[in-house]
């Protein structure tokens, strides 16, 4: 098929007639919408975004960024968020003026009622429901809702939902095939990543690694859906190699105890959660995502941006995020053997590991920094926005 994509500048993106997130036709899921993206010049959009996500999170720190990235870009942007201190502090400082309300469970009679005042007062063309408790609460009304999926959430909760947008293909192709909605209202629109390159290296000595040996960075909550134990398993494997491990969750005591018995306790390193991943990643000679479900794969274009080689376990979202050998390595899920050794291959080959991060850079480059991920959002809500 001939290439249908016309090349302009909206920062760094590409617009044209393929499918929004895709360069050609022949690149997006099969029944995704061909969205005609919008024009040059598009005019300010009119947006409230609804999360009612937990405190910390990969999907409610993209929404964070999103929002305050479409306010920077000019639009008008309300964001409604269950109650948290720290977000709202975040997005206050982003130039925005979020409201909180409760969210709360089904005896929760006052959130609903409080919303739907808050976007009639507001009146926008469109409305962004994030996950599952936010598309429950959050109601159909005069403007477009779009429920935004980052996983295998019920669809049902989705139900008056006008659209729907995923982050990865594979999902929209998961959506398509639970039969609830047509092709034309599903979407795919990715996440960007904070540009992490150029920052300063923290200290190995401040993390207890000694400053000569290899380095491995995970990020994430400490839960079973990301296989640290795998990893754990494959530091057993790769000796004077030590881990680090930033997140918290209710799987540090096992991780520990297997540590423990693995030998390898004096090589794992659990800070807990960090703010300054830029600079780990700036300390570690590579990432690894050993995940055993993820959706999409932050922690992968953080990595990327940060010119850092990523080795991962083929879980949905880096294995179609992952070009193996050319911007990362993949490794069978639940298999401490082959993990180690794709760690071993980028850590005894430095031109290859160099190769590795350079291509993982070009990619986030061109799919997944800010400029090119805001325009197709922007393109997105300006196609289905109510006029």
């Amino acid at each position: 098929m001939p290439d249908l994509v016309q090349t302009a500048a909206i920062g760094a993106a590409r617009v044209g007639y393929a499918p929004l997130g895709y360069a050609h036709l022949d690149d997006a899921p099969s029944g995704t919408a061909p969205l005609l993206n919008a024009p040059l010049g598009i005019g300010p959009l009119k947006i409230a975004q609804v999360m009612a996500g937990a405190h910390t999170g990969g999907a409610e720190l993209f929404f964070e960024r999103l929002s305050i990235a479409l306010a920077a870009s000019g639009d008008d942007v309300v964001p409604i968020i269950r109650r948290d201190a720290d977000r709202a502090s975040r997005l206050r400082a982003g130039g925005l003026y979020p409201q909180e309300l409760g969210f709360g469970g089904p005896f929760d009679l006052f959130t609903g009622r409080r919303l739907v005042k808050a976007l009639r007062s507001f009146a926008p063309r469109v409305t962004v429901a994030w996950m599952s408790r936010a598309a429950r609460f959050t109601p159909a009304g005069d403007w477009v809702l779009v429920g935004r999926l980052g996983g295998t959430y019920d669809p049902r909760n989705f139900s008056r939902c006008d659209h729907l947008v995923a982050n990865t293909a594979g999902l929209t192709r998961w959506i398509l095939r639970q039969g609830l909605f047509p092709a034309a209202r599903v979407h795919h629109v990715p996440n960007f990543a904070p540009d992490l390159a150029g920052a300063a290296p923290v200290a190995r000595a401040s993390l207890g690694v000694p400053a000569d040996a290899p380095l491995v960075l995970a990020l994430g909550r400490l839960h079973p859906n990301k296989a640290f134990d795998v990893l754990v398993r494959a530091l057993s494997l790769l000796p004077r190699v030590h881990v680090l491990i930033a997140g918290e969750g209710p799987e540090r005591a096992p991780l520990q105890a297997l540590a423990r018995s693995e030998g390898v306790s004096d090589r794992l390193h659990l800070p807990g959660w960090r703010s300054d991943t830029a600079g780990l990643l700036a300390a570690a000679d590579l990432l690894v995502c050993p995940s055993r479900q993820e959706p999409l794969g932050n922690v992968v274009l953080e990595a990327w941006s940060a010119s850092r080689p990523v080795v991962a376990a083929e879980a949905a979202g880096p294995a179609e995020l992952i070009a193996p050998g050319h911007d990362g390595l993949l490794v069978p899920v639940e298999d401490p053997k082959a993990l180690a050794e794709a760690i071993r291959t980028v850590l005894d080959d430095p031109p290859h590991a160099a190769m590795l991060a350079r291509n993982g850079r070009a990619r986030y480059e061109a799919d997944f920094a800010e400029a090119p991920v805001l325009a197709k959002w922007r393109s997105f809500l300006g196609t289905v926005e109510k006029s």
